[in-house]
């Protein structure tokens, strides 16, 4: 149930936060290790950290103003693929900051990176990158990142050079598509 806590709470607070720059801003959101947070070692679950990291992504979507262009153009915001590395487990009531970048993109699909951080020094916890798109619904079809950036009211720059990591999801990605095509 706290995940409806905290999205309602994520709603509310997006009203009042500052925009964030499109495409290159990076949502900051805090958080708090509860205790139906936690798996049998007594540590944040695996599993958990897919939920927060929708969180984040709704933050981004939202303060970068694709929210409201989203629900009325029937768009949905779409996780195709993803990879996660645990580098430092959370513990019971342990705060966390989870950011949240776009970082690349080809074609349709963008590619997200999602870090935990902790501590004062805020060491990196847990990494993901995923493989995102924006799915017309009219259309049936993916939105290219210039129709998106553009509906948002802004010229799309070309996408930086993706990361070994980042090609690689996106090689395991085709790869998979294929074993199953």
């Amino acid at each position: 149930m706290n995940l409806w806590f905290r999205l309602l709470h994520l709603l509310l607070c997006s009203l009042f936060r500052p925009k964030l720059d499109a495409p290159f801003g990076v949502s900051r959101l805090q958080f708090r290790v509860l205790p139906n947070d936690l798996d049998s070692n007594l540590h944040m679950t695996n599993g958990r950290y897919w939920n927060i990291f929708d969180l984040g992504r709704l933050d981004l979507i939202l303060r970068m103003g694709l929210g409201k262009v989203a629900l009325r153009e029937k768009w949905a915001p779409i996780v195709g693929a993803g990879t996660i590395q645990f580098r430092r487990e959370l513990k019971p009531f342990q705060r966390f900051t989870l950011e949240t970048r776009l970082v690349g993109w080809v074609g349709t699909r963008g590619i997200m990176e999602q870090r935990v951080l902790i501590g004062p020094e805020q060491k990196t916890a847990t990494r993901a990158l995923l493989i995102t798109g924006i799915y017309d619904r009219r259309a049936r079809q993916f939105v290219g990142m210039p129709q998106m950036m553009e509906s948002i009211g802004v010229v799309a720059p070309p996408s930086p050079a993706l990361s070994a990591a980042a090609e690689a999801l996106l090689a395991a990605d085709l790869a998979l598509k294929q074993d199953h095509d």
